[in-house]
């Protein structure tokens, strides 16, 4: 008989730590359990291509897809499971997350300070204002400061850009590149940029862009501006309140997208005015309460004399409510 095992001898459970986890979202959605070959091709037909995409997906989606509402929970739980998001954790396990995230500065020592170090990654920042507040000017400089080294603000990473108003302008990123010491030309290689011609085909930019995300080190999504097309194609009361859903849908994915692959999403918001608002500022931001409940961080952009702004972040979990001015120039957003 073989003798048994002394107590130092004794096999030790491994436990696996959460970046081991969180390794597996790159998993081919056929590597998880109860996902045969057929299943894995209509997944991946409609986008789903990892464990990480299944593990943040609803159970709805993909009940659409492969007709079982029961076995989308179960293909899920087992998703969620895999990557360690099924249990609960301690406050001081999340607050030493938040001490590693990632930021992206603006290039503004102001803006910088009023965004706590700057753009946040995993997270969705509306920067909303009226037309020429500097909002497109804004998104164009974080195209170009995220393709810096962490010493110099940036995160040595490429940014996706969907365009839905013709307003992206390559002439303006060569200018912020040279400004910050990049070259023009591999700058603009660093940008993925899409013009969205309908809501429709912004969203599904916006699934697209998934998929180039988990294939590149991108670590920016912009989408400038979120709502356009929402309000041409959804004009009046009759139709706010499908409008409201589509685009709720939409904010939902780009929040899915911040979360499960730690990218800063940025997008612009136009503005609307309040006719019975006889005090204050008669503007608010387009998209009513699922835009407002969406994002993250919100940022309020308006003019001020000659070439100077002044950004208000108005809605933020943490953040006070605040004020920073900055200038456009040349060179872009200068303090």
């Amino acid at each position: 008989m073989p003798r048994p095992k002394k107590k130092e001898e004794a096999e030790v459970e491994v436990v696996e730590t959460p970046d081991q986890a969180a390794g597996k979202g790159d998993l081919d959605v056929e590597e998880l359990e109860g996902i045969g070959k057929v299943t894995g091709q209509k997944l991946k037909e409609r986008g789903y291509y990892t464990v990480r995409d299944l593990a943040f997906a609803s159970a709805k989606e993909i009940a659409d897809i492969i007709g079982s509402e029961e076995r989308a929970e179960q293909i899920i739980e087992a998703a969620r499971s895999m990557l360690g998001l099924s249990n609960f954790i301690t406050a001081l396990e999340v607050y030493k997350k938040r001490v590693n995230i990632k930021r992206i500065s603006t290039g503004v020592r102001s803006l910088d300070e009023l965004l706590n170090g700057g753009v946040e990654t995993g997270a969705v920042t509306e920067v909303a204002g009226e037309f020429g507040a500097g909002k497109t000017q804004f998104c164009h400089q974080l195209a170009v400061m995220v393709q810096l080294p962490e010493d110099k603000g940036g995160l040595s990473a490429k940014a996706i850009y969907i365009d839905t108003e013709n307003t992206f302008r390559p002439e303006r990123i060569t200018q912020m590149a040279r400004a910050r010491g990049l070259d023009p030309d591999q700058a603009l290689k660093n940008i993925y940029y899409a013009r969205a011609y309908s809501s429709d085909h912004q969203m599904i930019l916006a699934e697209q862009a998934r998929q180039i995300i988990k294939q590149d080190n991108i670590k920016l999504l912009v989408v400038d501006s979120i709502v356009a097309h929402f309000r041409a194609e959804f004009p009046g009361r009759e139709n706010l309140a499908e409008r409201q859903q589509k685009l709720n849908k939409h904010i939902a994915d780009l929040l899915k997208i911040a979360d499960a692959y730690d990218v800063a999403v940025v997008v612009t918001n136009q503005v609307m005015a309040q006719p019975d608002v006889f005090f204050g500022n008669p503007l608010k931001p387009a998209g009513g309460n699922v835009l407002a409940h969406g994002a993250t961080y919100r940022i309020w952009l308006r003019k001020s004399k000659e070439n100077i702004r002044i950004a208000k972040i108005f809605d933020s979990p943490y953040h006070p409510e605040r004020e920073a001015t900055f200038k456009i120039t040349e060179e872009g957003l200068t303090d």
